[in-house]
């Protein structure tokens, strides 16, 4: 299998350094590794979503990159996004249209919803669901999550041009 080596990322801000198998999977080794546990894994495939974390601002399935693929990038996690004010409309959105029911799909839905308005601040129904596209939810319909999408877009679009305008 290899030898362990030190593989040295930024998490949510900070650097971490960690041994371990090369071509372990980034989804483990920010759950054990990391203590980074709010990342889910639902298929292990990347045909669910509920591994999605942000690399370099791109979204990734964390269950399909090797985590010597992350080596000098900055990684963001739904745990992450609680140090971000900016967001906070967003996980009251999710509250609100009860868009987040079993939680297993929720930190991969968040994340794609956060890489999507950091595109896009006011997208339409159908961007909503196309970025979504990639993320499983057995509980919700999507109803309530597209809804909570569309709120918190409206929200964190208006505080955004609020900012401007007082900048």
């Amino acid at each position: 299998m290899g030898e362990r080596t030190e593989v040295r990322f930024e998490v949510n801000g900070r650097e971490v350094a960690v041994k371990t198998w090369p071509m372990g999977r980034l989804l483990d080794v920010l759950r054990t590794e990391v203590g980074l546990t709010g990342t889910k894994e639902g298929c292990g495939e990347g045909e669910c979503g509920a591994c999605s974390v942000l690399v370099d601002g791109v979204l990734v399935n964390a269950c399909l990159v090797p985590v010597v693929q992350v080596a000098g990038c900055s990684v963001q996690t739904v745990e992450g996004l609680a140090e971000d004010a900016a967001v906070e409309p967003l996980r009251q959105a999710f509250v609100r249209a009860n868009g987040a029911q079993c939680g297993i799909c929720t930190p991969g839905m968040l994340m794609a919803t956060v890489a999507l308005l950091r595109e896009e601040a006011r997208p339409s129904d159908a961007r909503i669901r196309e970025a979504l596209g990639g993320n499983l939810c057995r509980c919700t319909g999507y109803v309530r999550i597209v809804q909570a999408v569309r709120e918190a877009a409206a929200e964190m679009a208006g505080a955004r041009a609020d900012a401007e305008v007082e900048g």
